[in-house]
């Protein structure tokens, strides 16, 4: 099945500070994807969690590099069916406010519906008013609360998109 992926293209892409190319993630991506995912969540994906993204048929995780080959930032999204979901997005400390976070979501929605998604969801920390302006300003809609969700007792915020036909920001 990997060989039915559509690549994320690797192109230059406007806007952040220093120059980035979003492509697939790799395996020789995975010491700078953990690294930023240590520095950015307090319960973080192992290394493990990603080789088994990166050899997944319904995931397609793909970084943010900047010109001298570093990864700026990673997204992985999964499609099963027709429904999408971002399971982990971060952005390296470095390059926060850039808009590469932007710029990484933005290409989610892109794939997901060259894929044939009509849904996508995704959860997010209650706290992170960041993340959630960001997924409001793509029309992700809040669709419900978990509880206690996270290591700390924080809820997560549950948040979709439907594609509808509708031209959204994408």
């Amino acid at each position: 099945m990997k060989g039915s992926r559509s690549p994320v293209p690797d192109s230059p892409v406007p806007g952040p500070r220093s120059p980035v190319s979003l492509r697939p993630m790799t395996s020789a991506d995975l010491e700078q994807v953990v690294g930023i995912e240590n520095q950015s969540f307090s319960h973080p994906w192992t290394l493990e969690h990603f080789r088994g993204e990166l050899n997944s048929p319904h995931a397609f995780p793909y970084v943010a590099v900047t010109s001298p080959g570093v990864v700026a930032g990673y997204l992985c999204p999964r499609l099963l069916l027709d429904e999408g979901e971002i399971l982990d997005v971060a952005v390296s400390g470095e390059f926060r406010g850039q808009g590469i976070g932007r710029l990484l979501v933005e290409s989610a929605l892109t794939l997901f519906r060259e894929r044939g998604a009509v849904r996508i969801y995704l959860e997010v920390r209650v706290s992170n008013q960041t993340a959630i302006s960001l997924y409001h300003s793509f029309g992700f809609r809040e669709s419900g609360c978990r509880k206690r969700y996270y290591e700390n007792g924080e809820d997560a915020l549950l948040m979709d998109f439907i594609f509808n036909g509708v031209s959204h920001a994408v």
